[in-house]
């Protein structure tokens, strides 16, 4: 499903990565082409085309000429560790540094994201944390 928080032709390329990380689509596995993305999203071909374009750029996909393009080797492993990558800088990096300065040490996060893994409320997960450490304290 297509948003408007990002420009189309982006939101193509990462659906695409998206199969690609999943396993959706493997290593050599054709990618759909810019016309069946348009007809399926119902948008210009040329936007489909850019997204294209952009793995293209990338290495995510490579063309082989008249017959369509494909995932290149190692693209997962390449995706994923671009994404974890993004991910720590987004997320974790800024998580961590409003951790230190309210005095939530590493143990406590790592306790923080256990309990939010088990399912529990941010609420329920904090006081967990706070438990376990009054507990080691004592």
């Amino acid at each position: 499903m297509l948003t408007s928080d990002k420009p189309i032709f982006q939101q193509i390329a990462e659906q695409i990565e998206n199969s690609i990380i999943d396993g959706s689509l493997d290593e050599d596995a054709q990618v759909p082409s810019s016309n069946e993305l348009a007809m399926f999203h119902r948008i210009n071909p040329a936007t489909a085309a850019k997204g294209l374009g952009t793995l293209v750029a990338d290495g995510t996909v490579y063309k082989r000429r008249g017959i369509g393009m494909f995932v290149s080797p190692g693209a997962r492993e390449k995706l994923r560790f671009r994404r974890r990558e993004d991910f720590v800088a987004r997320y974790l990096a800024p998580a961590v540094e409003e951790a230190r300065k309210l005095g939530i040490s590493a143990a406590d996060i790592a306790r923080l994201v256990t309990q939010l893994e088990k399912g529990d409320t941010a609420r329920d997960a904090l006081a967990a944390a706070q438990s376990a450490t009054t507990e080691e304290q004592s």
